[in-house]
């Protein structure tokens, strides 16, 4: 019964991803590849990565495609079990707090570069990522999520 859960929370996840996407970037979505059919296994599959965190005081990382997965050397347990504040090292926390109250005041950016770091302590930067607020259809905020086709291992 579980399998069947994630299904429909990814099916869902995926739907408002999308959605939120063309919302604030007027853009149809990332992948003009990916039909609505497909959109669960082609957007995990694809070669860019997507994730994003849901909402809170420390927001935890709610959904990672393969790529970003591989970008921070974790499982999907793993990922979805992280504060997402903790993809950065503490000497570039407050350059990630600037981007997320920027994409909070303004819905989204389209040029974001910064380090991350993954869970061997790989260092890699990121380079003109969009990331955008994530809604609900009734219109609620429901995270962020960010698109990364661009990045370079330091």
């Amino acid at each position: 019964m579980a399998y069947k859960n994630e299904i429909t929370f990814l099916t869902h996840h995926v739907e408002i991803l999308r959605s939120s996407y063309l919302h604030w970037t007027g853009k149809p979505d990332f992948d003009n590849g990916i039909s609505q059919e497909n959109a669960v296994e082609a957007l995990f599959l694809a070669p860019f990565a997507v994730l994003s965190h849901g909402i809170g005081i420390d927001p935890i990382f709610n959904y990672g495609n393969q790529l970003a997965l591989n970008l921070f050397e974790m499982s999907w347990e793993e990922f979805t079990a992280l504060p997402s504040r903790l993809s950065a090292e503490p000497v570039n926390q407050k350059e990630r707090i600037k981007l997320l109250d920027a994409v909070t005041r303004d819905g989204y950016i389209n040029n974001y570069s910064g380090i991350r770091i993954s869970k061997s302590g790989r260092r890699f930067m990121i380079r003109n990522a969009t990331v955008w607020n994530l809604m609900t259809p009734d219109g609620q905020f429901y995270g962020q999520a960010a698109l990364i086709r661009d990045w370079k291992y330091l």
